[in-house]
């Protein structure tokens, strides 16, 4: 396997998430980059943490309670995001290990959540998932019932933060970004996670305020 130069990547992508910034008149800083680590073994995410980067996230839950709670121990302020599909039953040990779930699309979820959270004493900030394709075999709830679900998160005490999406992959995701972003608005939602390495740009220009940026820095997705 070739070597895969991770800080040199990390900083190319960095560079371009600044100029998207600025061509978008928007502050450089304003930018989280949440870089993706699923499937990675720990060996290749030290450099990453190594280079000063602390903002990650994962899909599985198990995955991440397998290498991450090491990591922490080894270096301190890392910030982790759940970025993929999460099931009710394994909702203590999201909020037990996760700062931040960005997957949180339905009812059910909200009230395992809230039992987690009151149960553990730890309340990560969460996104509602928003599906802005409609697309059956995707996580997320229609953009319809998404004023709904963020009220009823709300009102079960969870801090929702923002909005999260993932337009569908052969879609032209401008009107998707677009639509993600007029949600938040209504719902006065500030924070909006949006973009991955192939269209990132697309979404700072949108209003995103985290990217998800995995294969542009650490090569292509291990089996």
């Amino acid at each position: 396997m070739s070597v895969v130069d991770v800080a040199g990547n990390l900083e190319a992508v960095m560079a371009e998430i600044g100029a998207a910034a600025r061509q978008a008149r928007r502050q450089t800083g304003s930018v989280t980059l949440v870089a993706v680590t699923k499937t990675l073994d720990a060996q290749y995410i030290r450099p990453a943490i190594d280079a000063g980067h602390r903002v990650f996230g994962e899909n599985r839950v198990q995955e991440a309670a397998s290498k991450w709670p090491a990591l922490r121990q080894e270096r301190d302020g890392l910030e982790l995001h759940l970025i993929g599909a999460l099931q009710t039953n394994k909702a203590v040990d999201a909020v037990t290990l996760f700062d931040v779930i960005e997957s949180v699309d339905r009812p059910r979820l909200i009230t395992a959540l809230a039992k987690a959270m009151d149960r553990t004493g730890r309340r990560p900030r969460c996104f509602i998932q928003v599906n802005t394709g409609g697309e059956e075999q995707k996580a997320g709830c229609l953009p319809g019932d998404a004023d709904g679900l963020i009220a009823g998160a709300r009102a079960a005490r969870l801090d929702v933060a923002g909005l999260m999406c993932i337009p569908p992959f052969d879609e032209e995701p401008s009107p998707h970004f677009s639509l993600l972003a007029a949600i938040a608005r209504r719902n006065g939602l500030e924070q909006l996670s949006m973009g991955m390495s192939a269209d990132y740009a697309t979404a700072i220009a949108h209003g995103a305020t985290h990217v998800r940026v995995g294969t542009a820095i650490f090569g292509s997705r291990r089996p």
